[in-house]
């Protein structure tokens, strides 16, 4: 059944352009409430959560608790707020919050929400290609020795050496949904060969994950045992906590490259420090950490075979240009009464 008048309100960070094209192609009967002075300040492009420490004046709190109290839907989950469900305790008549980020399932548990009847729509998918390309610049880094050349060149030392090239290695991706996808499709173009590593490991499923082989849970030490290259995309939930642990390093060729666009907590941290000191692991990129910011004292920060980035391999110029469209898309399905037709809708039971 079609619905009928909606108001949509906007509860992080937003830029303009895409505020104004959200109201001029909205369906009839939705009204959109946006003020970006209740909202923490961005720190840049795409920034969804806003400058840390910023808190609004009794005004501003006053106009904020009053827009949620006319929400029906919201654009992502209230800004600077972290009460029991994350705000939506002043927003009671939201049934449906459209995030901005695809790993939302632990914040969903977190929230409470996972018994409720709210929809939740993820950002699945708008990432993929600026997390594919982090993942392919990570192994140029490693096997083309950038940090050496970067060394010799502060030295303005000239050392001719020999570098590693990446047609017919392995790239193993733990995880691969539409980033493991879009890895893969970038390593064939490399020339690599690509194991697919997913719950469900139908062979069917290799052309659309750009894959040559697919394996399941049972047979990821296989597969990495192989691999010249690790990526970690999968989301974390209770059974991929730690998945890849000690047992699971030791069994990877001595050298090999590890990524992680995944989430901190699918990588045991310790065991991962221990073997990039031994030299077992030769070159580790971490978009994420088990504790973010990463902590100060953690010795990942000084390590000469590692990369740190800090969560922001997924975010790019046209992230909230992409997040509008699947927004819009949404949109237009919940007005007509058609949510089997809504994209990335979040299974609140498997987290994903």
């Amino acid at each position: 059944m079609a619905r009928s008048e909606q108001t949509v309100v906007i509860t992080s960070p937003l830029e303009t352009e895409h505020v104004a094209r959200l109201r001029d192609s909205a369906p009839a009967g939705v009204t959109f409430i946006h003020h970006p002075d209740i909202l923490p300040p961005m720190r840049y492009v795409a920034d969804h959560k806003g400058r840390d420490g910023w808190s609004r004046t009794a005004d501003q709190q006053a106009r904020w608790v009053a827009s949620l109290g006319q929400a029906t839907i919201l654009w992502d989950f209230p800004a600077g707020d972290t009460e029991q469900g994350g705000g939506l305790a002043l927003a009671p008549n939201v049934k449906w919050v459209q995030t901005t980020s695809s790993g939302v399932g632990q914040l969903v548990a977190n929230y409470g929400l996972a018994e409720t009847d709210i929809t939740i729509t993820t950002a699945r998918g708008i990432h993929a290609i600026p997390l594919a390309e982090f993942v392919m610049m990570s192994v140029l880094v490693h096997r083309r020795e950038l940090f050496r050349l970067q060394k010799e060149q502060r030295a303005r030392q000239w050392d001719r050496y020999c570098g590693s090239d990446l047609p017919g290695r392995v790239m193993v991706i733990i995880g691969a949904g539409k980033v493991g996808a879009e890895v893969g499709r970038l390593a064939r173009a490399f020339g690599m060969k690509v194991i697919a590593v997913v719950r469900n490991a139908a062979p069917a499923r290799a052309a659309a994950l750009n894959a040559d082989e697919v394996h399941g849970p049972e047979t990821m030490a296989e597969a990495v045992a192989r691999a010249d290259c690790v990526t970690i995309c999968t989301p974390h939930t209770p059974e991929t906590e730690n998945m890849v642990n000690a047992d699971l390093l030791a069994r990877m060729k001595p050298g090999v490259t590890i990524v992680n666009i995944g989430r901190g907590a699918v990588l045991d941290e310790l065991a991962l420090i221990a073997a990039l000191k031994s030299g077992h692991i030769g070159f580790a990129a971490l978009d994420v950490a088990a504790t973010e910011p990463l902590p100060q004292s953690s010795p990942l920060w000084d390590m000469p075979n590692v990369l740190i980035s800090p969560h922001s391999a997924s975010t790019v110029m046209r992230e909230n240009e992409r997040l509008t469209d699947i927004f819009l898309h949404n949109l237009t399905s919940w007005m007509a009464g058609d949510t089997a037709t809504m994209m990335n809708v979040l299974d609140k039971k498997r987290m994903y």
